[in-house]
């Protein structure tokens, strides 16, 4: 399998385990994974870890359910990655990795309503408040990421949902809150993140 390259960094590279505490049948990824049980014939995946690059774990085959962040790092269980989450999945079961981490050249901005209209909030470092910051509201309608990629938050303190917000998937324009994530039912935004490569 070839790897995906991140901007001006190595192949991306992701070694998975069907058990907790990197144990069981482990496989590794450098691409866009589906499925993991096609691939493998792994019934789930329970502890990850991120050898290069930074990558997005998905519940559920085909790139669906809630998203987690994996960035360079171990896993061991499902703690781990789904951190203060409000949400928790024991498995995940497709991954891809991100194109465009470039951690030093990230921004993206908020807007009030859909289709980029109402008030604007432009960003180029993380924010664990954005109310505290200045963000008159607790939802995001829309955002465009001109350069990089940011993982959203619902609650502040990068609690909640995570929706991973990438300049190059939807060209960088999400027009409703929808767009963020397969899992997205709310426009409840109040916490942003650049992601750590």
């Amino acid at each position: 399998m070839s790897g995906t390259l991140s901007q001006g960094s190595s192949p991306a590279r992701l070694t998975l385990w069907e058990e907790e505490n990197f144990q069981g049948r482990r496989c590794e990824l450098m691409s866009d994974c589906s499925s993991i049980r096609e691939l493998s014939g792994f019934r789930r995946v329970r502890s990850v870890k991120v050898e290069s690059g930074a990558w997005v774990g998905f519940e559920y085959p085909d790139f669906q359910g809630q998203q987690f962040i994996l960035e360079k790092g171990d896993y061991p269980r499902s703690t781990a990655w789904s951190g203060s989450s409000g949400y928790r999945t024991d498995q995940l079961l497709s991954f891809r990795p991100l194109l465009c981490a470039n951690h030093s050249d990230s921004r993206v901005t908020l807007y009030e309503g859909e289709n980029f209209q109402g008030c604007k909030f432009e960003l180029s470092d993380d924010y664990p408040s954005l109310p505290a910051m200045g963000w008159a509201s607790k939802d995001v309608g829309s955002l465009k990421v001109t350069s990089g990629a940011w993982v959203g938050y619902q609650y502040p303190g990068f609690r909640g949902y995570q929706y991973v917000l990438e300049q190059d998937r939807h060209s960088g324009e999400f027009r409703k809150y929808s767009e963020f994530g397969t899992q997205a039912h709310t426009n409840q935004l109040q916490s942003i993140r650049r992601v750590q490569h």
